[in-house]
């Protein structure tokens, strides 16, 4: 492997291999660690993660660790009450199951750009004629805790670097600014054979 050219800290036009655990109020909410996850790779410097925490990893090296604690501002922002809306129960599928808590995905008609855009919303309550629904981020208004490590970091390609994001066998890693799932209780009870 040639090594004559890796850079030796995170700065921009590099392309990182990094572990992280994101925990809000003391509570893991995700991980790249674990049987089914991997590290994620993005490139430094594109915005490929959320801004606070791409602005606290420069300068890192192979191996280094790090807790990063972000403000919401520095996040997915602070949580905005002009998305929260009241819909009447009627424009829903009558089968729909209206929920609190159920996540949705709204088509909105957007008159500037040709098409439909889609939206991520959750319900938050149900009335007797309308629903409430909630458009921010799930991570709006949160207090992000980072754990991260850095496991790799190599000099991007110019095709990288022009595109903005990480090519080749890096693509199933791919990371983009995806809402963090909840992850799923692993089942703790250990097998004894």
């Amino acid at each position: 492997m040639d090594t004559e050219n890796k850079p030796f800290v995170v700065e921009d036009n590099v392309v990182v291999t990094m572990n992280y655990s994101l925990s809000i109020d003391g509570e893991v909410v995700d991980s790249s660690e674990g049987e089914d996850n991997d590290p994620i790779i993005f490139l430094q410097g594109a915005g490929q993660i959320i801004s606070g925490l791409e602005k606290s990893i420069y300068g890192l090296k192979i191996g280094d660790k790090k807790s990063v604690t972000i403000d919401p501002k520095d996040g997915y922002g602070d949580i905005d009450p002009e998305s929260i809306v009241e819909v009447p129960k009627d424009e829903f599928p009558k089968d729909f199951p209206l929920e609190l808590g159920v996540e949705i995905t709204v088509n909105a008609d957007d008159e500037d750009e040709e098409g439909e855009e889609e939206m991520e919303a959750t319900i938050v309550a149900v009335n007797e004629s309308t629903v409430t629904l909630d458009f921010n981020h799930p991570l709006a208004g949160k207090t992000l805790n980072f754990d991260v490590h850095i496991i790799d970091i190599r000099e991007a390609t110019s095709e990288e670097i022009e595109h903005g994001h990480v090519h080749g066998d890096d693509s199933e890693f791919y990371f983009e600014d995806e809402d963090f799932d909840e992850l799923d209780e692993e089942d703790e009870t250990n097998h004894h054979h």
